[in-house]
């Protein structure tokens, strides 16, 4: 199919050799018309694991590029930049999509109710009750949030690529919550959380425990105000690895 896609996928990584075909995988799967004709942006930062050569083997099922990446702001901001279309979709490389309609109901959503960022739910299939605990006590409070100041995580960020160029991009001096630093800049009335989901891993809560990351989330809304907590080194990055 000729028709051109109206979204540009950016997924930043680093040493996905072992995850990224599960994503790449279920991006194939879905049932969006445009798929085929979707530009897939890997913003890779100096894998070592194969992570590129994985990724430019899905060149027959799909539009794949490799792009110079860094840390996940740099990747998403790099991949950006290279969009000409009307909507620009974030996603981790780690997750799987949980639904095959899910990309093609956000543009059905985007288009008819004129948003400017969408996000979905995360779903935990492997690890701990725990873990699944965890991350449906995320899903509430995104949903409570929606009542004040709505946030969105990179694992799946659909923005108007309008309006992500307005607020100015992923700001590159934050190294975590970067995703909630802007998605939280999007008026309640613009945002919406589509039904679906994503599938991660537990390997967050593995590299750092439940305590602690539950603790940076949490401390983080309530400096939501607070520039200089976004701008401190949270050592996120530092203690996960692939």
């Amino acid at each position: 199919m000729n028709t051109p896609s109206e979204l540009t996928i950016v997924i930043p990584a680093k040493n996905e050799a072992k995850l990224i075909p599960t994503l790449l995988t279920s991006l194939a799967r879905q049932d969006y018309p445009q798929m085929l004709n979707t530009r897939v942006l890997v913003a890779d930062a100096n894998s070592t694991d194969g992570t590129p050569e994985i990724v430019l083997s899905f060149r027959d099922r799909m539009r794949v590029e490799v792009i110079p990446g860094g840390m996940p702001s740099v990747g998403r901001n790099n991949g950006a930049r290279l969009a000409d279309t009307k909507y620009v979709l974030f996603l981790d490389a780690d997750i799987e999509l949980a639904s095959d309609s899910l990309i093609r109901r956000a543009l059905e959503d985007a288009r008819a109710k004129d948003l400017e960022c969408l996000t979905t739910n995360i779903l935990c299939r492997e690890g701990s009750f725990t873990d699944r605990l965890f991350y449906r006590a995320n899903d509430f409070f995104q949903y409570l949030s929606c009542l004040h100041r709505p946030f969105s995580t990179g694992m799946f960020m659909m923005f108007s690529t309008q309006k992500f160029r307005e607020l100015g991009g992923f700001d590159e001096r934050v190294h975590f919550a970067e995703d909630y630093r802007l998605s939280s800049q999007v008026a309640r009335r613009k945002f919406k959380i589509v039904r679906g989901g994503v599938y991660t891993t537990n390997r967050r809560f593995q590299k750092m425990g439940h305590l602690r990351v539950g603790w940076l989330f949490l401390w983080t809304a309530m400096n939501f105000w607070n520039e200089d907590h976004f701008l401190r080194d949270h050592h996120y990055w530092a203690e996960r690895k692939s």
